[in-house]
């Protein structure tokens, strides 16, 4: 199992301080097993595996959650995938191949919810 304080550090590095705030602030005594759960497994042992960078990380996770229908993770990981290096055409890139394997409508959302997130960033 990861370590909490790494797995926090990369979560918040990724994600923002902002929403690992915000996840922090709505625990609860019943959810803290889950929160605590994914700070070390997901965030301080997958993510801080030497094996692939960060950005390469980004793009099979919005690869994932597009094919997933997870709109609510999906518009975080843009953000992520931003904050981890990846262009506006790279993020592009990654829906449309998934469009190919995983359906033209799972693309087709996920291309809405990155221009939302996209236009937001931009100031617009």
């Amino acid at each position: 199992m990861g370590d909490h304080a790494e797995g926090m550090r990369v979560r918040r590095e990724v994600l923002g301080d902002g929403h690992v705030d915000r996840a922090v602030a709505a625990t609860t005594p019943f959810t803290a097993p889950f929160q605590d759960y994914i700070t070390r497994n997901v965030w301080g042992e997958l993510w801080t595996r030497p094996g692939l960078e960060r950005q390469t990380r980004s793009a099979i996770t919005l690869a994932a959650l597009t094919a997933l229908g997870q709109e609510h993770e999906l518009a975080l990981h843009v953000r992520a995938a931003v904050r981890n290096g990846l262009t506006r055409e790279q993020i592009g890139e990654v829906l449309l191949h998934v469009g190919a394997y995983a359906g033209v409508p799972a693309a087709n959302r996920a291309f809405a919810v990155a221009r939302q997130v996209l236009d937001e960033l931009d100031g617009g």
